[in-house]
């Protein structure tokens, strides 16, 4: 049962929506609901793991990933012995590059391959009865976390909130114009103190625009200012981005290959870099990448923005391999994160405290969320 080797039984994804009263807002489009894919493999020794894939754009896109799951992907891995997650990782990239290519969607098949890869990561670390950061190397269980997705309406009474439950840092969403930004700046730095203090503007500004507001955010100490123009813009003006900030830049969840991360890493215009585990690569891929980004002095901080069983498995990626960053936390309603994150919704003086039980430390109960399944 210790063994790494394992034969796959079923593979199964679960759709599931729940209704907001209040949008998720973005620079670029509203959520109005927030979606989650969690994923089951089981082995034939019956061992469970779970895993989610990103699904939050565009609407319909988490029926979709649920599809792509159960009709294209889980029956290429069912019956199939494998030595790891990372081989099934790569059976299923290889064997879908093409069918990816024809029908244009290398994103959604990227992300649910990497919920899959979750699934099998806590598959095997609960075959070797270890808690699934111990297995990627990690030595302390404790991680600092920040209270992620304040919208701009309403950004001070949220960031109140979040510090009443325990977080210690913030991030707010920018990009709505510069009084609105600003204003909520002055707001959030008055209320966390001299705490840690992000912004995202979700690729909402040209490089211009950037440039433009860039000295005003100076008076605001910002650990650092993410996504502020498209993710694939030219280096050049990532780079000019950089040259008028006075805070380190922060991108990644919209970065999806090893050699387009490496770029990053060679140059300087990063400080803190973010894959997104249930967005592309999986553990399989985000792992060994978040030593290279510690081994560039970079600071890592996993990007994650989803339900409860990616949010959990980010916080196992970032106590496994350590560093000095920090793990996102949604800091809006959402059920089908809080009922599944285990000890990551218990956040105290700005850090959580994953247990020592195997795997990802939780057996998910399905049945308390049925009447939001979507299919």
């Amino acid at each position: 049962m210790t063994s790494d080797t394992f034969t796959i039984r079923s593979i199964e994804a679960f759709c599931y929506r729940y209704p907001l009263a209040t949008p998720v807002v973005t620079s670029f489009g509203k959520m109005l609901n927030r979606p989650a894919v969690f994923i089951r493999a089981v082995d034939e020794d019956g061992v469970e793991g779970w895993g989610e894939a990103w699904s939050n754009f565009p609407a319909p896109g988490a029926e979709h990933r649920t599809r792509l799951v159960n009709e294209v992907l889980a029956p290429g891995l069912v019956g199939r012995k494998f030595d790891g997650p990372g081989q099934a990782f790569e059976i299923l990239t290889k064997g879908t590059a093409v069918l990816a290519l024809q029908c244009g969607e290398p994103g959604p098949f990227a992300q649910a391959i990497a919920g899959i890869d979750l699934a099998l990561w806590d598959l095997c670390a609960r075959r070797r009865r270890l808690p699934l950061w111990r297995l990627l190397g990690g030595h302390a269980s404790a991680i600092k976390v920040y209270a992620s997705g304040i919208n701009p309406g309403g950004a001070a009474q949220t960031a109140e909130a979040a510090l009443k439950r325990g977080h210690r840092a913030l991030k707010l969403k920018v990009g709505f114009g510069g009084e609105t930004d600003l204003a909520n700046l002055a707001a959030l730095r008055a209320i966390v103190g001299t705490g840690m203090l992000a912004a995202d503007a979700n690729q909402g500004w040209s490089m211009e625009q950037a440039l433009e507001i860039l000295p005003r955010l100076g008076r605001f100490d910002l650990r650092w200012l993410e996504e502020p123009i498209r993710a694939d813009r030219p280096r050049e003006e990532w780079r000019s981005v950089r040259a008028s900030a006075g805070m380190p830049i922060a991108a990644g969840e919209n970065i999806s290959s090893v050699d387009d991360f490496r770029e990053v890493l060679a140059e300087v215009v990063l400080g803190v870099v973010q894959p997104d585990i249930a967005k592309w690569g999986g553990l399989s891929k985000c792992a060994d990448l978040a030593r290279e980004i510690l081994a560039s002095d970079k600071t890592f901080c996993p990007h994650y923005l989803g339900g409860g069983i990616g949010l959990l498995a980010s916080a196992h990626l970032l106590a496994g391999i350590g560093g000095d960053g920090w793990l996102e936390v949604d800091a809006n309603d959402n059920p089908l994160r809080d009922l599944f994150c285990g000890p990551v919704a218990n956040v105290r003086e700005g850090t959580i405290q994953l247990n020592h039980n195997p795997g990802l430390g939780i057996v998910p109960d399905l049945s308390n969320i049925e009447r939001y399944r979507s299919i």
